[in-house]
């Protein structure tokens, strides 16, 4: 490698590396210049650090902040455990057997244009405001996109792939998995990635009618309360976990997926 590649991946590596934390940088100023001249509608950022540390000296609901946390995210994970087992097995039966699609796909294309928050109103006068129906609205929400991205890569594989498997013998269910599958991974973890986001949003707006423990409950609670910092450290905790959770996906992708990096 000459001197001028080597450059250019150096290069390469610190505007990769470097414009994330430049992005964040600006992000500071711009709060503390904002903050600074409007106190009234953004608190600075020490009253903010103030208010976190206060989550954990004086807890809200009798939970700290990592209690709250870990509510929301449990919810999420339970939820999208479960989806990604059924909107996985769904999208690739849909993607795969025209028959299904075409019984099936016809009525999951009505519901799929119901946004999840639409649904919580019938949820909660079925179920109540309880645990369950929190975990069956991230459920909505996540299921979706899941469909949408595994049938839409079963879809997508090349039809020469499925000739070359039948040259050589193999049957539907060995062209299934051992072709098909495999080629569609990169569009099943985009709907995984989308998911996770979307379970975040929906979480939050569950959470947010009748939950005692939840970043969502945190944030109705600070703005019925007029308190911005906590809502502050409700959506910066909620940013900085849900970044953790893609980061965590980016990484096992490149695990089982190497060809696609």
């Amino acid at each position: 490698m000459d001197v001028a590649s080597k450059q250019q991946k150096t290069l390469k590596n610190v505007l990769y590396y470097g414009l994330p934390v430049l992005a964040i940088l600006m992000i500071a100023v711009g709060w503390v210049l904002f903050s600074g001249s409007h106190p009234e509608l953004m608190p600075a950022p020490a009253d903010v650090w103030a208010r976190f540390v206060k989550t954990f000296t004086k807890p809200i609901a009798k939970t700290s902040l990592a209690g709250h946390a870990w509510a929301s995210l449990r919810r999420v994970l339970m939820a999208l455990l479960i989806a990604w087992a059924f909107g996985i097995s769904f999208g690739i039966l849909i993607g795969w057997n025209k028959k299904c699609k075409a019984f099936f796909g016809s009525i999951f294309e009505v519901i799929r244009p119901i946004p999840p928050i639409a649904w919580i109103p019938i949820v909660i006068m079925w179920f109540g405001i309880g645990e369950f129906p929190k975990v069956l609205l991230v459920f909505i929400g996540t299921f979706v996109p899941l469909v949408i991205n595994t049938s839409t890569g079963i879809e997508m594989v090349d039809k020469i792939n499925l000739d070359v498997g039948h040259v050589f013998g193999g049957n539907n269910r060995q062209i299934l998995t051992d072709i098909v599958i495999p080629t569609a991974l990169p569009s099943i973890f985009a709907g995984i990635r989308t998911s996770v986001s979307s379970g975040w949003t929906t979480v939050l707006a569950a959470e947010m009618l009748g939950a005692q423990k939840g970043l969502g409950a945190l944030v109705t609670r600070g703005w019925q309360g007029s308190d911005m910092a906590l809502v502050l450290v409700s959506v910066i905790t909620i940013a900085i976990i849900g970044a953790l959770l893609s980061l965590g996906l980016q990484k096992l992708e490149k695990v089982v997926c190497p060809w696609n990096n």
